[in-house]
């Protein structure tokens, strides 16, 4: 890659490596300089700019982000377009993330210009969290860099997966001495329900006995016997030793004791034993607390079928401080939230919503409903209904109008949420209204999307979610084709409001000129079907010519 100093003679087609005002307008960091650009950028009075130019074997920055998120999304993870050379792995399932360590450091060893962060091994995640993001760092790799990092991405086993929660019934026994208070049991128990709940397991089928060994072998074949994968023993007394009350009574019920202590405070005295196939886990005193601590962890994985062995405790030690101290930044009664709930903190794919406006009456179609011609085998208003499915966004609201009965049952079967606007004869920007007030709060984003484009691919959706990041100024994304703006349009949730106060036939364009510094200007190219941002259907002859178009393209 060349980067520096570029004079315009030699700029089109480069990247600019830093914003510019030109004129009125401003042409931002990232842009392939169109003919256009460098048009402007002279009668501006400049004759020269920092940009990058792809030298033959350099891969650009987001092709090279995209193939090896595509590389690293292991099962229950999900790569998302890449924009400005990152592209992210997103949980698809609630689990554990698993990570091989020694290939991730591998990879991040390969070359500067290529990173992959991610969570820490064996993070719960939930659908939507953020996993791992991949970063390149220059606006262009080798792609001789590029294919060393791939080599170690695509091993034999996945490298970055989601081990899924499963559920499965587990057992708990709980020992009494004499002075043993019926409350304490019972807290011990609402713990581990509670903890259980969030791994999405039913209730634990309970066992109470007197703490001696006998009993407790006998309380654990019995759990055993009535189904349970995974026991737990709560002694009424802590054990001290590997000899104790509570791994004598593993042994008697013909199981091994494995391991005895684990260097994670609180949970020291955690006991790991196994009958055949069935996990045995004598419990630290700790457990009968909500707060996080050493049982979490192997509770979790044990959920997960993730295996774990005397090794894997022995490593716990990094990280393994729990122990709430006046210096912790976040005490273990609020960590512990993020384990009752497992991975609803930390960063996320954001929540982005698509109103697909289908609700006007075609006049300059005439008599036919243009929303409902045929266009290569199903009616126009599927195409972009069902490219908004596949994006991922969620909800899809249409709004109807004009024929709805038709509309709707044109869409039957795909997942969305009809809106009725009976006013629709009255302009577009009361479809509008309608259906941003059926939008969920939680909802970050909404694309604006016309019924009467059904060359907009899943591809294009992707990338403007990819761009969208309303804290680093990319609050309304628009899509361009060869340096011209198109549809749809991707609005963040603030501007909602001012959305719903437009009026007459117009729809949310209007915005856009309204926050230019707020605005980001999505390419597309041919991979993402980009001319189809441009492509809307309102009269008979344009429906002939797509028509006519398809009918090359399939010859």
């Amino acid at each position: 890659m060349i980067f520096g100093e570029t004079p315009l003679t030699e700029a089109e087609g480069a990247i600019l490596a830093h914003s510019l005002a030109v004129g009125k307008g401003r042409l931002k960091k990232g842009r392939l300089l169109s003919a256009a650009d460098i048009t402007a950028l002279r009668s501006a009075g400049i004759t020269s700019v920092i940009a990058a130019r792809l030298e033959p074997g350099d891969v650009h920055e987001d092709a090279a982000a995209t193939a090896l998120a595509e590389a690293l999304s292991g099962p229950g993870l999900k790569a998302t377009a890449a924009f400005t050379g990152r592209a992210n792995l997103i949980a698809q399932t609630r689990g554990l993330l698993t990570i091989d360590r020694s290939r991730l450091d591998a990879i991040n060893l390969v070359d500067e210009a290529i990173t992959v962060a991610t969570l820490l091994p064996f993070e719960p995640v939930a659908p939507r969290r953020m996993a791992a993001t991949i970063k390149i760092i220059p606006f262009a790799v080798s792609g001789e860099t590029l294919a060393r990092c791939l080599d170690v991405a695509r091993g034999a086993a996945p490298l970055l997966r989601v081990a899924g929660f499963r559920a499965r019934r587990v057992g708990l026994v709980q020992t009494r001495l004499a002075g043993t208070k019926a409350g304490l049991l019972e807290k011990t128990k609402a713990a581990l329900d509670t903890r259980l709940a969030a791994l999405d397991c039913p209730p634990a089928a309970e066992s109470r006995c007197a703490h001696d060994a006998a009993a407790v072998a006998e309380a654990i074949a019995a759990l055993r016997t009535d189904g349970c994968e995974i026991v737990l023993v709560s002694g009424a007394s802590a054990i001290v030793d590997r000899r104790d009350v509570v791994p004598a009574g593993l042994v008697e019920a013909g199981g091994v004791v494995e391991h005895f202590g684990m260097p994670v405070d609180p949970g020291n005295l955690l006991l790991l034993g196994r009958i055949e196939d069935t996990p045995v886990v004598g419990l630290p005193g700790c457990a009968r607390s909500p707060k996080l601590n050493g049982f979490d962890w192997v509770l979790q994985r044990l959920i997960a079928d993730v295996p774990v062995d005397r090794g894997d405790l022995m490593a716990m030690g990094a990280g393994g401080l729990l122990k709430e101290i006046a210096a912790r930044p976040l005490p273990r009664a609020a960590a512990v939230e993020g384990l009752s709930t497992p991975a609803l903190t930390g960063a996320r794919a954001p929540r982005i919503a698509t109103l697909v406006l289908a609700a006007g009456q075609s006049q300059r179609m005439g008599p036919e409903n243009k929303l409902l011609a045929d266009v290569d085998g199903k009616p126009m208003v599927a195409h972009a209904v069902s490219e908004a499915i596949a994006a991922g966004t969620d909800p899809v609201v249409v709004v109807t109008g004009h024929e709805r009965e038709r509309i709707e049952t044109a869409l039957a079967g795909l997942a969305i949420t009809p809106v009725h606007n009976p006013e629709y004869a009255t302009g577009l920007s009361t479809s509008l209204r309608r259906g941003l007030a059926a939008l969920p709060e939680e909802a970050e984003g909404v694309l604006v999307c016309l019924g009467d484009m059904p060359r907009i691919s899943a591809a294009v959706i992707a990338r403007l979610t990819a761009a969208f990041d309303p804290q680093d100024g990319r609050a309304i994304c628009v899509p361009t084709w060869r340096g011209k703006r198109g549809n749809p349009v991707l609005f963040a949730r603030r501007f909602i409001p001012e959305m719903q106060e437009v009026a007459g036939d117009v729809g949310a364009r209007a915005l856009v000129g309204e926050y230019p510094d707020l605005l980001c200007e999505v390419a597309m190219d041919e991979t993402h079907s980009g001319d189809g941002i441009l492509l809307d259907v309102d009269t008979p002859e344009a429906l002939a010519a797509l028509r006519a178009d398809q009918s090359s393209d399939v010859g």
